[in-house]
C-alpha cells in the first residue's frame, strides 16, 4: 500500500475537510446548532482518518504490528491495528465536539456556569432550532461515555500489543464499563422492567430487577465488544458490520426525532445522545472500510472491535434502549451460541477458524478441526444431530466416531449451507443478512410488541 495519497484523494479530501469546516463555522451564528455540527466533524473524522491509515501503515509495519492475509494466493504482509489510530481520532473528535451540544447550558442559560442552577423554561428559549437544547444533565454521561470508550481502546491496543489470550481479554470490556455504569447509577437508576400483558397479573406493570439490571448491563458491555471480534476473519467483515448496525441505530434513533415523532418526546434527549456519538463513529470507520474492504490493504486489530462493540454498548445503556440493541445483534448473538461448544473447549478449538482459502479455485470453503482423541459421547451424538441437520459438517471413522468437524463459526456454517464463495461475496452475503435481521429486529420493537405491550414508546 502506497504511504502518498493521490492527488485526487488529496483534492477530494481537503474539498470535504473544506466544506466541514464552513458548516462549523456557520453554526457559530445560532446556538451551535449541534446535529449539524456533528455531521462536519463525521466528515473532518473520514478526512483525517483516511489519510493516517496511509501515512502511518509503513510506521506501524516497522513497528512490528503486520500481518499476513491468510485468504490469498500472495500472501504478503500488510499493517496491523490500524482500527487504533480511528478509535484515537474519534475520541479527539468527540472530545472536541462537547461545546456543541451543550451550548445553551453552559453559555447561554447559564452564563458560562455562572448561574448553573438557573432553569430556562421551554416558551424561554429560541424554538427555531429546537434539536440544539440538550440538557445539562446529559453531560456527565457524555463524559462517562468518553472514559469508558478511551479505557477499552488502551485495553485493546494492549491486546494486539501482547496477543492477550481469550479468556483473559474475555472481561476488558468489563472494567471499561465501570464509569458509565456509575453514572448510570447516580443519574438514571432506574432499574425496573415493564412486564408484557399476560405477566402483570403475577408481577404487576413494573418489576423492579435491582442489582441484576446493572449486571444486565455490564453482560451488554461484555458482548458486544467480544461478539464483533467473534464474528471475524475475511476482509471487511468486522467494520463492515459494525458500520451496517450502526445505521440501524440512527435509523431507531431517527423515529424518536421530528418530523417522526412530535417534540417534545420524552426520549429525543437520548436518542440525540446516540446520534451525536454515531455519526463520528461511522466516519472512521468508513475511512478504514475503504482500506480493509477485499483485497485490504490494512487489518483493522482487536482494538476496532472492542472500541467498535463500546460504541454501541455506550448508546444502548446511556441512551435506554438497550434492548432494541440486541435486536440489531441477533447475527452476532447467534454467532457467539454457536461457537460456544470450541470457546468454552467442550470441542477442540483450533488457533485460528477462519474460512480456508482454496488457492486452485481462489474461493473460501468451510475449515475444519480434526480431533486425534475420541470425543465425549454426548457431545460425538450432538455433533451427529447438528450435521443431520445442516447446522455442521460431521466427517466419522469406521467405528463410528467423530474425527472431523467444521469449525463452529457463522461464516463457516454460511460455506457449508451455500458452498465455497468469493471472499468479497461472502462478506457482503453476511452484510445482507445482518440488513435483513436488523430491519426485522426494529419491525418486531415497533410493530409486532404491541401485541404483548401496552404501547410503544413512540
Amino acid at each position: 500500500m502506497s504511504a502518498a495519497l493521490s492527488r485526487t484523494e488529496t483534492l477530494s479530501l481537503l474539498s470535504l475537510s473544506g466544506a466541514c469546516v464552513g458548516i462549523l463555522a456557520n453554526t457559530f451564528h445560532g446556538d451551535g446548532e449541534p446535529l449539524f455540527a456533528s455531521l462536519a466533524f463525521s466528515g473532518i473524522a473520514f478526512a483525517i482518518s483516511y489519510s493516517l491509515i496511509r501515512w502511518l501503515g509503513d510506521a506501524f509495519m516497522r513497528a512490528g504490528l503486520k500481518g499476513r492475509d491468510m485468504s490469498k494466493k500472495h500472501q504478503v504482509e500488510i499493517p496491523e491495528t490500524m482500527g487504533a489510530v480511528c478509535a484515537v481520532v474519534y475520541l479527539l473528535v468527540i472530545i472536541v465536539f462537547i461545546p456543541f451540544p451543550f451550548y445553551k447550558d453552559i453559555v447561554a442559560a447559564t452564563s458560562g456556569g455562572g448561574n448553573r442552577d438557573l432553569v430556562l423554561q421551554v416558551q424561554e428559549v429560541e424554538t427555531g432550532r429546537f434539536l440544539h437544547r440538550f440538557p445539562h444533565s446529559k453531560l456527565a454521561s457524555y463524559l462517562s461515555a468518553i472514559l469508558s470508550l478511551q479505557v477499552v481502546v488502551l485495553l485493546g491496543i494492549g491486546d494486539d500489543l501482547f496477543d492477550i489470550r481469550w479468556r483473559h481479554k474475555v472481561l476488558i470490556p468489563a472494567f471499561a464499563s465501570i464509569p458509565m455504569l456509575i453514572v448510570y447509577f447516580v443519574d438514571f437508576g432506574i432499574t425496573k422492567i415493564v412486564v408484557p400483558v399476560p405477566l402483570r397479573a403475577y408481577l404487576g406493570e413494573l418489576f423492579d430487577l435491582g442489582w441484576l439490571y446493572y449486571a444486565y448491563m455490564a453482560a451488554i458491555a461484555i458482548f458486544c465488544p467480544n461478539c464483533i471480534n467473534i464474528l471475524a476473519g475475511i476482509n471487511g467483515i468486522e467494520v463492515s458490520q459494525s458500520i451496517v448496525i450502526a445505521l440501524l441505530i440512527l435509523l431507531n434513533d431517527a423515529l424518536y426525532l421530528s418530523p417522526f415523532t412530535p417534540y417534545p418526546h420524552p426520549a429525543t434527549d437520548s436518542h440525540l445522545f446516540s446520534v451525536y456519538l454515531l455519526l463520528p463513529f461511522i466516519g472512521v470507520s468508513l475511512a478504514l472500510w475503504c482500506h480493509n474492504w477485499y483485497p485490504a490493504k490494512v487489518f483493522v486489530g482487536d482494538t476496532y472491535c472492542y472500541f467498535a462493540g463500546m460504541v454501541f454498548a455506550v448508546v444502548g445503556i446511556l441512551g435506554h434502549f438497550s434492548k432494541t440493541l440486541l435486536l440489531l445483534f441477533v447475527p452476532q448473538i447467534f454467532n457467539f451460541v454457536y461457537s460456544a461448544p470450541q470457546l468454552f473447549h467442550l470441542v477442540p478449538c483450533p488457533r485460528h477458524r477462519l474460512p480456508r482459502f482454496n488457492a486452485r479455485t481462489g474461493l473460501l470453503e468451510a475449515s475444519t478441526a480434526q480431533f486425534k482423541k475420541p470425543l465425549r459421547r454426548p457431545i460425538a451424538e450432538a455433533m451427529k444431530v447438528l450435521h443431520r441437520l445442516r447446522l455442521l459438517r460431521v466427517e466419522t471413522n469406521e467405528a463410528g466416531e467423530v474425527v472431523e468437524s467444521s469449525n463452529f463459526t457463522l461464516l463457516n456454517l454460511w460455506l457449508v449451507w451455500f458452498g465455497p464463495k468469493r471472499e468479497d461475496r461472502l462478506a457482503m452475503e453476511i452484510l445482507a443478512m445482518q440488513l435483513v435481521c436488523g430491519l426485522l429486529g426494529l419491525f418486531v420493537r415497533h410493530r409486532l410488541a404491541l401485541w404483548i405491550f401496552t404501547q410503544d414508546n413512540l
